[in-house]
């Protein structure tokens, strides 16, 4: 098959492309570069195209089997809301429109658990979205405009997937916006005290890379229209975290709280995997000892790798 992979040079985007591609599938990488990092495709064979997702001449790429849009700006300090509604959801339409008019019958996009904002966990598909940011916001649009289209369009599925808290392999260029795993990784195995807000005990829904990808194949299986949650459905505290990574590690190092400074910080994440579950038939198969335990085992490889 011939698929399209948006945002590659990203980490959840150069997963997906590395391992379409060992499957054997035709893929074609699309990223900026402004955030993704072209040595995240080191490995991949394919094309690698350069462009913006806004402007982007996709029709040159031929028909396709299936798109995944990973693309987006992710950064939720952006407060420039014509900007952040114009990369994530105008040049998702894009997409869509490329889709139906090339016969291409799926589109899998990244959503996010931004869109339920503070609100209650476990987070359900079904409950009230509430954004915080508008970040949160262009993804509650995004899902807006993906059931619009494909109720105008039937020939074309779109598949929205709200990620919850991911982290693994090809996050290095995320820097201070990778995930708390790989930042309390980074204090801890360079001796330092790992740092969070007092008293450690919030808490997050830690999913890895490894289930993402998995979940984007399961959604490209799925023949509705809808967006599912992909968490584990397990509330990790950063306390765990960092006991988790002392043992990996053979560390013993103890922890330095310090008083939160954000009144707007939220708490608690945790997916309510029901759905995702029973209708797209994805079930996470790293909860948080295991994937963070294969982690640390590919950051310390990497890092013997670097001399």
């Amino acid at each position: 098959m011939k698929f399209l992979v948006t945002g590659a040079g990203g980490m959840i985007g150069a997963n997906l492309a590395l391992y379409l591609e060992s499957q054997g599938h035709e893929v074609l990488a699309l990223d900026h570069f402004s955030v993704g990092v072209k040595s995240n495709l080191k490995d991949f064979k394919g094309i690698v195209y350069t462009g913006d997702i806004c402007t982007y001449n996709y029709d040159k790429l031929g028909k396709l089997d299936g798109i995944f849009h990973q693309a987006a700006i992710t950064d939720t300090t952006v407060m420039d809301e014509k900007l952040m509604m114009s990369v994530n959801v105008d040049a998702f339409v894009k997409i869509l429109e490329y889709a139906g008019r090339t016969g291409c019958q799926k589109v899998v996009y990244a959503s996010s658990a931004a869109t339920y904002g503070k609100g209650g966990v476990p987070m359900s598909e079904d409950q009230e979205s509430a954004p915080a940011n508008i970040y949160g916001v262009s993804k509650v649009e995004m899902e807006k405009a993906a059931k619009e289209f494909t109720s105008q369009n039937p020939g074309v599925k779109a598949v929205g997937l709200r990620y919850f808290n991911v982290y693994g392999p090809l996050e290095f260029h995320k820097k201070s916006a990778a995930s708390m795993i790989y930042q309390l990784y980074k204090q801890i195995s360079s001796g330092k005290a790992p740092r969070v807000f007092k008293m450690g005990e919030q808490f997050r829904d830690f999913v890895y890379v490894k289930d993402v990808v998995r979940a984007n194949m399961k959604a490209f299986e799925y023949r509705g229209n809808d967006a599912f949650n992909v968490g584990t459905g397990l509330p990790t505290t950063f306390n765990q975290v960092i006991e988790l990574l002392n043992r990996f590690l053979d560390a013993h190092l103890p922890t330095d709280y310090f008083d939160n400074p954000y009144d707007f910080y939220q708490e608690a994440t945790q997916a309510n995997m029901s759905l995702s579950d029973k209708v797209l038939k994805f079930k996470p198969i790293y909860p948080p000892e295991k994937g963070i335990a294969d982690y640390v085992e590919w950051l310390q490889k990497q890092k013997s790798l670097d001399g």
